[in-house]
């Protein structure tokens, strides 16, 4: 349960957000002089929060636990649900395959990798695939794109939207579909109104958006993806304070993690890298901390290999670890060259 829903003051209800206490649950683990210090509150203050949740508490449990026995799924029923589980294509064929078909629904994915490497080119291309008829393999969705940096480019986003087009276009005669349902109802500028875009510019304004996505999307139900660009950029700035950052960081990834079962769709992480010190030598790792690196599903590492970009799975339940070589191209993410001239030698 939110602390939005809690009758106290619209003020003490915003620090509380921006404190990282963005669920009731959160309140029960600390002590009002926590609470206090944390919000910069008199200690009165405090207690009257946590009574007030305590009480608030109460009273949902005292109207009953069947949601918690109602939600008991065998895992028979588990497996048929994610064979059903639709997947977004990245574009490159290689890529695909080593994601077990693309980006998985239902599921949080980490991204991340050095600056140039893509990250950004990858997210916009994720946000027009996912807009991919049905007929077409495609989940027929919109996009949420969180843009906490300033690098969402909307003339690169319609290159790409045109470039799936063209896609579509081309394998009209390998999939021997009627395409001219998609010729008439389709243009590049349906794709950027499918994509639903929000500017954050502090890390309260994004806890405030994130927490506002679960509205937003139960009334865009057919939202697929969110993508967040990046996750990590307030949060590398401006904290003294690691066990503050920590707890925001945590409520935000519980939330995520939420909606992405919740309504079925995907969330899309991208992350910065930092070095770490290792064994004498520092060496890259993605921002953020080992804590961080638990609270996604699948963590994607994008890197250089010589001139060629790879990607390389380093964490995920369902497939194997393993890289593929991927390029950004004018028409957006593609396989790599080398895959291609290999290709054409068989």
């Amino acid at each position: 349960m939110e602390v939005s829903s809690l009758p106290i003051s619209a003020s003490l209800r915003a620090k509380l957000i921006s404190g990282g206490y963005t669920s009731i649950s959160s309140l029960f683990s600390v002590s009002h002089s926590d609470v206090a210090r944390d919000l910069k509150i008199s200690e009165n203050q405090a207690l009257e929060i946590l009574r007030v949740a305590s009480r608030r508490r109460g009273s949902e449990r005292s109207n009953g636990t069947s949601s918690i026995v109602n939600g008991a799924q065998s895992a028979w029923e588990m497996l048929n649900e994610e064979k059903l589980l639709g997947r977004i294509t990245t574009s490159c064929s290689e890529l695909d395959d080593i994601l077990g078909g693309g980006i998985s629904c239902k599921e949080v994915t980490e991204i991340g990798g050095v600056p140039g490497i893509g990250k950004t080119q990858l997210g916009i291309q994720l946000a027009v695939n996912v807009q991919i008829p049905m007929d077409y393999g495609g989940l027929q969705g919109k996009a949420v794109y969180i843009d906490t940096e300033g690098s969402f480019m909307v003339e690169r986003a319609l290159q790409i939207a045109e470039a799936c087009l063209e896609d579509m276009r081309e394998y009209h005669g390998f999939l021997k579909r009627d395409l001219q349902a998609c010729q008439v109802n389709m243009q590049p500028k349906d794709f950027l109104e499918n994509i639903f875009y929000f500017r954050v510019c502090s890390y309260t304004e994004q806890i405030a958006v994130v927490n506002y996505l679960e509205k937003f999307i139960s009334e865009h139900k057919d939202v697929k993806v969110v993508i967040i660009d990046s996750i990590t950029f307030h949060f590398r700035q401006d904290f003294d304070d690691m066990a503050l950052r920590t707890r925001l960081l945590g409520g935000m990834a519980l939330k995520l993690m939420k909606l992405a079962k919740k309504f079925t769709l995907a969330v899309i992480l991208l992350n910065q890298v930092t070095t770490k010190y290792t064994e004498g030598q520092y060496q890259l790792t993605l921002a953020l901390g080992d804590s961080w690196s638990h609270a996604c599903t699948n963590r994607v590492i994008l890197y250089w290999n010589g001139n060629e970009r790879y990607a390389y799975i380093d964490k995920s339940p369902s497939v194997r670890s393993a890289a593929a070589a991927y390029s950004v191209t004018g028409r957006g993410i593609r396989s790599s060259v080398s895959n291609c001239k290999r290709v054409k030698m068989m």
